[in-house]
């Protein structure tokens, strides 16, 4: 059912929750996971993967960190780290990974913040054929 299933994450507390229910559903559904983070501050958006900064340094540490995490139980996963905007990424790794299912925390904003903010999932979701799982972090 789910052979690829693309795992966003951000670096925040809110990726416990979807961490947690992947591991369920790719049990599951026997699937492989592609762990993506994708690394928007100054430096990864001017150099893409050429840029050096604490925080891409510290974003492969967790996603290594999160995909050890998944390979100890059984779960095959891979990390990947992209850089730039982040719904434009994930849209790009879709494709590119042809995932059969995104699977995304939202931080539950409302209206206004949704509109200020920019809603990474929203776009996400209106901007590709694969199902998307949303799951609020609490």
């Amino acid at each position: 059912m789910y052979e690829t299933i693309l795992v966003t994450l951000d670096g925040t507390p809110s990726d416990r929750a979807i961490i947690e229910h992947i591991k369920q559903l790719a049990k599951l559904a026997q699937s492989r996971l592609v762990l993506l983070h994708v690394a928007d501050g100054w430096a990864a958006r001017t150099y893409g993967p050429d840029a050096v900064s604490p925080e891409i340094t510290e974003d492969t540490a967790y996603l290594e960190k999160v995909r050890a995490e998944f390979e100890s139980i059984g779960i095959p996963a891979q990390a990947e780290l992209a850089y730039g905007e982040p719904a434009e990424q994930i849209i790009k790794w879709v494709e590119q990974k042809r995932c059969d299912l995104v699977a995304m925390s939202t931080h539950g904003h409302r209206f206004l913040a949704d509109i200020f903010l920019g809603a990474t999932a929203t776009r996400v979701r209106h901007s590709i054929s694969a199902p998307v799982l949303l799951l609020r972090a609490k």
